[in-house]
């Protein structure tokens, strides 16, 4: 996960960048191509960050208010050491999670998993679900 402010969209440029009210969320980077047509698109959107892990959470709301975008992020940071005299950090896991509302209700989550180190490959995932993810 990088310390950028902005995680899930674009860092305003120019003089006067806020921001609260500029990071807007790319919040199509990830929706299939066939899907783009049936996804709602956000108006306006709510971003929570975790501050004891590094984890960050979206939700995209339509017109009326309802959430139709919701993506979040996931990073393990472990202690290591190959001298057993320096400690530095190291990923050891990530995860991500992007949802969106159809137009038909349904929601199409995409999920993204990479266990670092021995522990295997990226697995990503796509699939549909009656609600939001939580």
């Amino acid at each position: 996960m990088t310390h950028s402010p902005c995680i899930f969209g674009e860092v305003p440029r120019g003089p006067r960048r806020n921001l609260d009210k500029c990071c807007q969320p790319r919040w199509q980077s990830w929706l299939p191509g066939p899907w783009r047509a049936f996804a709602i698109p956000p108006q306006s959107f709510r971003i929570y960050r975790e501050y004891e892990v590094p984890a960050r959470r979206v939700i995209g709301d339509d017109q009326a208010g309802k959430p139709c975008f919701c993506a979040s992020d996931y990073r393990l940071i472990e202690p290591r050491s190959d001298d057993d005299e320096e400690i530095y950090p190291a990923l050891t896991y990530a995860e991500s999670l992007q949802a969106w509302r159809l137009l038909d209700g349904r929601w199409l989550v995409r999920r993204w998993r990479q266990p670092f180190g021995e522990d295997g490959d990226a697995e990503t995932s796509l699939g549909f679900d009656t609600r939001m993810p939580r």
